[in-house]
């Protein structure tokens, strides 16, 4: 079996399973937001987004840079010399900046000092579609 192939099948799963939970916190957010007042059921928000965050986003996140420093070392350190590559790191260093963000605002909810509204979360939802997006341009055309 090929090392590099199995490393890239396990780094793709690891970053789907990661951005999906990146896509759904926030929306969990504005539910919890919305629903403020009743308590039963932001204690099952706080459940909800504690489970994803910590059972699958983490593990999915740490998984995700360790295929991708394995699939550098396997190409070769110098691998890193290209822009495109360089460009894909920047971009998820801030995708691992806006996941601690996303972090910080779940423990903001749950002591109840949360002061974002609703529309802030469905905002900020959209931060990783567009880093995902030009994360999959540009390692597939690698441009530069």
């Amino acid at each position: 079996m090929n090392g590099y192939l199995l490393f890239k099948s396990l780094h793709i799963i690891a970053v789907i399973s990661w951005m999906a939970g990146l896509l759904y916190l926030p929306r969990i957010f504005v539910y919890h937001v919305e629903n403020f007042e009743k308590e039963q059921t932001t204690k099952i928000f706080e459940t909800m987004e504690r489970k994803l965050y910590n059972y699958i986003m983490r593990p999915a996140m740490i998984l995700s840079w360790l295929f991708g420093i394995i699939l550098i070392w396997i190409n070769g350190i110098e691998s890193f010399a290209y822009l495109w590559l360089q460009l894909k790191v920047l971009l998820v260093v801030i995708l691992t900046i806006y996941h601690e963000y996303l972090g910080r605002c779940m423990r903001l909810l749950k002591s109840k000092e949360n002061i974002k509204s609703s529309k802030f979360f469905r905002i900020i939802n959209e931060i990783p579609t567009i880093l995902l997006i030009f994360i999959v341009f540009i390692v597939v055309f690698k441009p530069i």
